[in-house]
C-alpha cells in the first residue's frame, strides 16, 4: 500500500507540475493540496518505519505543509504560510532526531548550511526587509529553522533524507529569491517540482 500511495503521490504531483507550467490555476488549487493528502496517506500506510516517533512527527510536518500550501495559494497570506511551514520544519527536526543522529555529521551539515545561508539566505532576508521591514524577522527565523532541518538530515546519514531536505531547501530558496531578490524564468515550476520531490524524499527516508 505504501508503494502504491507513493506512486499515486508522484502522479498527482506531476499533474500539478503540468498545471503550474501551463498556468492552470484552477487545476493547481486542487492538485497541490491533493498531492500532500496522498503523501500523508502514504506515510500513514508505511508498515515498518525507521521510528514510530519519526513517522508521526513527519505526519504532523506534512499536515502543516498542507496548511502552508493553502495559505500560499491565497492572496496576502504569506506570513501565515511561512509560519505553517516553520512549524512543519520543527516537526521534521524532531522526526529526523528520532532516526538517531551522528553529531559529527550534524557538524558537517551545520558548516554546509552556514555556507548556503551566506550565499542565498542573506540576500533573501535583506530583500524581504526592503520589501517590508516586518518580514525581516519571520524570514530570518524561517531560514534558521529550515537550515537546522537540513543539518539534522545530514546527521541521519540517510542519503534520501539529505536529498529530500536539500530539495525542500532549494524550493524555499527559489520562493525567497523570486519574491524578494529577482524573479527568474519558470521559477514557479522550479519551486513546485523541488518542493514535491523534497517532501517525497523525506517520507521515503522513513522506509530506508
Amino acid at each position: 500500500m505504501f508503494v502504491a500511495l507513493i506512486v499515486a503521490t508522484a502522479v498527482v504531483a506531476a499533474a500539478d507540475w503540468w498545471a503550474v507550467g501551463t498556468d492552470n490555476r484552477r487545476a493547481e488549487y486542487v492538485l497541490k493540496p491533493l498531492t500532500m493528502v496522498a503523501l500523508i496517506a502514504a506515510t500513514l500506510a508505511l508498515s515498518d518505519p525507521v521510528s514510530d516517533v519519526a513517522r508521526w512527527a513527519f505526519v504532523v510536518a506534512l499536515v502543516f505543509s498542507l496548511v502552508g500550501d493553502v495559505f500560499l495559494m491565497l492572496e496576502d497570506h504569506f506570513v501565515e504560510g511561512l509560519a505553517s511551514f516553520l512549524v512543519g520544519h520543527v516537526c521534521y527536526i524532531v522526526g529526523l532526531g528520532a532516526f538517531g543522529l551522528n553529531w559529527l555529521l550534524v557538524g558537517v551539515g551545520v558548516v554546509m548550511v552556514i555556507s548556503m545561508v551566506m550565499m542565498i539566505g542573506r540576500p533573501i532576508v535583506r530583500g524581504a526587509g526592503e520589501h517590508d521591514a516586518r518580514l525581516t524577522v519571520p524570514v530570518a527565523a524561517y531560514m534558521t529553522v529550515i537550515s537546522i532541518m537540513v543539518a539534522a538530515a545530514w546527521g541521519t546519514a540517510v542519503p534520501i533524507a539529505l536529498v529530500g531536505a536539500l530539495l525542500f531547501y532549494g524550493s524555499d530558496a527559489c520562493i525567497g529569491w523570486s519574491r524578494f531578490v529577482a524573479p527568474f524564468p519558470h521559477h514557479r515550476l522550479w519551486i513546485i517540482t523541488t518542493y514535491h520531490l523534497g517532501q517525497i524524499g523525506l517520507v521515503l527516508a522513513l522506509a530506508a
